[in-house]
């Protein structure tokens, strides 16, 4: 079908499709004048995740806005913020809306569920685009209840997000508060046996007793070390000769009397040769030289004796600094395997007490979470009573009604059309008998009247097209 046919087909059936029309946009107008008046209040929230949390100290990031939004959307959109929202306008104690739901549910369920949920269907949540801002809208047949719920849902939902942040850092508080006394306890329990094996031990300050008890073994040792050495030195003396003994050789006494003796043998030997061997003066001076002789050997006697003497001494204390070396020693590893001990209890309170503090400093960090009472969510503005109904939107409807029944109509028309065709143009005699037009005999523009018998439409010429007859119908 070509435009030219579709606009013949309109001509000629216009008036059907005008009625159709109109009578879409009167029934439109009479559904929108019946239909009961809707009243549509909104609010907004803003959720700012820049706001760092008093308590922890951090914020939201950005990357989790999008997410986050929507998760505040279906927390509001949620049983519990619509539960609140019923409990916070005593809705469960009208009689009326229990008379509903008695006939809509015979009983069944809970009235504070079902109140909840049709709540819920007239609820419109969206996020405003690009920006933390979620508007809040609710649809009701009365003005002023309508802005009261969606006031409502909005402080329901600021009550639900302290509530959502608060609960779980309550419970875990309680938890932190159980952990806490267990965590006393072991530390308690550490420090006391710590305690008590210091007072076992006897150590009081472990480090300064160890460093005098090291130092003792120190200077026992050194002392050991000389008497050592000067043992040896008097054991090497006594394997020598006397009178080759240093303190032999370097006594002023021996070394006087060796002077007296070689002099006095001197004078002997002179005498020996002046007098005879029974001479008085020189049995008298060989007296004296074997009084020298004797004397000094009495007195190497005495200083080997004394060597002697020095030697047993040194050994005997020796023995003495080696056993106290040992008990010394004994005394050092025995502190330090004490020191050792009391590390490994004072490692175990240092441990406690760590683990206590860590306990203690997140129960009071999630006890102070609990006690807040400020979130990051901020109501924009407060929802008035809304002055003109929202639905039905009369104009809307009539130009949508105005729409539909031109379409309506057309397609009526074109229905109509094709249940009984009609010849309206040439291009209708050429489809519906499949023969060619020789030509076409049409009225003249000089005809007087519609009656009038048709005529060549030129000079002795004969012009294509269709003859129309006079009744309208063209063949």
């Amino acid at each position: 079908m070509s435009l030219h046919q579709f606009f013949l087909i309109l001509r000629a059936r216009y008036q059907l499709a005008l009625l159709i029309s109109v009578s879409v946009v009167v029934a439109a107008l009479v559904v929108s004048w019946l239909l009961p008046r809707q009243y549509t209040a909104q609010t907004a929230v803003l959720v700012d995740l820049r706001t760092p949390d008093p308590v922890a100290g951090g914020s939201q990031a950005g990357m989790v806005a999008p997410s986050y939004l929507a998760t505040q959307v279906d927390i509001i959109t949620g049983d519990r913020v619509a539960q609140r929202v019923v409990s916070m306008l005593k809705l469960d104690e009208n009689s009326e809306l229990r008379q509903r739901w008695l006939a809509a549910t015979e009983g069944r369920g809970s009235l504070q569920a079902w109140l909840a949920g049709s709540l819920q269907k007239r609820l419109d949540v969206r996020p405003a685009r690009e920006s933390n801002v979620i508007n809040i809208s609710y649809k009701g047949g009365d003005a002023e209840s309508t802005a009261q719920i969606v006031n409502a849902f909005a402080q329901a939902y600021l009550d639900t997000n302290l509530a959502l942040k608060t609960e779980p850092a309550r419970i875990y508080a309680e938890w932190f508060d159980e952990q806490a006394k267990s965590s006393r306890s072991k530390l308690e329990e550490a420090q006391s046996r710590l305690s008590d094996y210091q007072q076992k031990a006897g150590i009081v300050t472990s480090d300064e007793r160890l460093d005098y008890e090291t130092a003792k073994l120190g200077s026992i040792s050194s002392q050991l070390t000389d008497v050592q050495v000067a043992t040896t030195d008097s054991q090497s003396k006594r394997n020598v000769r006397s009178d080759s003994v240093a303190e032999v050789m370097d006594s002023a006494l021996i070394n006087g009397l060796k002077a007296d003796i070689g002099r006095m043998e001197a004078k002997v030997q002179e005498t020996s040769i002046n007098l005879g061997p029974n001479h008085p003066q020189l049995q008298r001076m060989q007296s004296e030289l074997a009084a020298l002789r004797q004397r000094l050997g009495t007195e190497t006697r005495s200083i080997s004796a004394s060597i002697n003497t020095a030697y047993q001494v040194g050994k005997d204390r020796e023995r003495e600094l080696l056993a106290a070396v040992a008990t010394q020693k004994s005394r050092v590893l025995r502190i330090n395997k004490d020191r050792d001990e009391l590390n490994v209890y004072r490692r175990d309170v240092e441990a406690a007490q760590r683990a206590y503090d860590e306990v203690s400093k997140n129960a009071s960090q999630t006890r102070l979470q609990s006690l807040t009472n400020q979130t990051n969510v901020v109501r924009l503005n407060t929802a008035l009573e809304p002055l003109a109904p929202s639905s039905p939107k009369t104009l809307l409807n009539l130009l949508i009604a105005a729409f539909a029944g031109t379409l309506l109509g057309i397609a009526w028309v074109l229905l109509l059309e094709f249940a009984n065709r009609r010849v309206r143009s040439v291009e209708d005699i050429t489809h519906i008998l499949d023969v060619p037009v020789l030509g076409r005999i049409s009225r003249g523009p000089m005809a007087l009247s519609k009656n009038s018998p048709p005529r060549l439409s030129g000079p002795g010429r004969l012009a294509l097209g269709a003859i129309k007859l006079g009744n309208g119908k063209t063949v």
